[in-house]
């Protein structure tokens, strides 16, 4: 990949980044944080490169919390956030604590025209107070399509609003569609970063990152490989494994995608 100088190669120096996502599980806000913080050790222990902190089954409050106590712990840690339904919050926090990214799930295509000249306004202008990396979605799963705009012309929308796009299929844990991906690249070309967002496993971790740029990972690194479930390292292990094969043939140059 030749990404040149930008917010995301200055960002993520690993070939193929893989992101483990704190799902925040858990009764209560105190569970809660103890939850991610076993999860998050198992995670680093097990060679991810860096985490996302997201309120899918959490409240925004936990999603702060979790960044408090990482901001105190973990402070090298590559972190980002993805605050569903506030992207508001996740500036904010942005602006408080060291966030590295920020995942919105769509940033083009998901509001009607009249719409989304206030919203691309005022994107520009939150992303000006932050220096965090961007991940925005087009045609992301749960999101609607009221743009009345080809995909392709969302996409090149989509560039000029943030950093690298993350791509997903329709549903949690469901695979990526690889053809999706190569569509998304015939569009952007190689110099804009394409991230797996969802049902990246052991298995097709090759055929994924060979067109990808990086993933977020959850579902897959559970112990019932369900959003459900718990972090469990043996999972995290097999996949990183497989990931390290990937970034050594990629760099050998077999798959054809140069890294930096």
């Amino acid at each position: 990949m030749n990404i040149g100088d930008s917010r995301y190669t200055r960002t993520f120096n690993q070939p193929k980044p893989i992101l483990g996502m704190l799902h925040l599980t858990g009764e209560s806000a105190a569970e809660r944080l103890d939850i991610a913080r076993d999860e998050l050790d198992i995670l680093l222990r097990s060679g991810v490169d860096g985490v996302v902190v997201e309120n899918y089954f959490g409240g925004k409050t936990d999603v702060r919390n979790v960044m408090e106590w990482v901001e105190g712990k973990h402070p090298e840690l590559l972190v980002g956030v993805n605050v569903l339904h506030d992207h508001h919050l996740a500036f904010e926090l942005a602006r408080e604590f060291r966030v590295d990214f920020i995942q919105m799930d769509s940033v083009a295509g998901h509001l009607a025209p009249e719409s989304d000249v206030d919203f691309a306004q005022e994107l520009q202008e939150l992303r000006g107070q932050v220096p965090s990396v961007l991940f925005g979605g087009v045609r992301f799963k749960y999101q609607p399509v009221n743009s009345g705009r080809p995909e392709a012309e969302d996409l090149v929308i989509g560039m000029d609003r943030c950093d690298a796009f993350v791509i997903t299929g329709d549903a949690t844990g469901e695979e990526t569609d690889v053809s999706k991906v190569r569509r998304f690249r015939s569009v952007v070309g190689d110099a804009f970063p394409l991230i797996i967002g969802a049902g990246l496993t052991a298995a097709n971790v090759h055929e994924q990152l060979e067109v990808a740029d990086g993933a977020i990972v959850g579902s897959f690194l559970k112990d019932t490989h369900v959003d459900t479930g718990r972090i469990f390292g043996p999972h995290v292990e097999e996949l990183m494994a497989q990931v390290h094969a990937v970034r050594t043939t990629t760099a050998s140059g077999v798959y054809g995608r140069a890294v930096q």
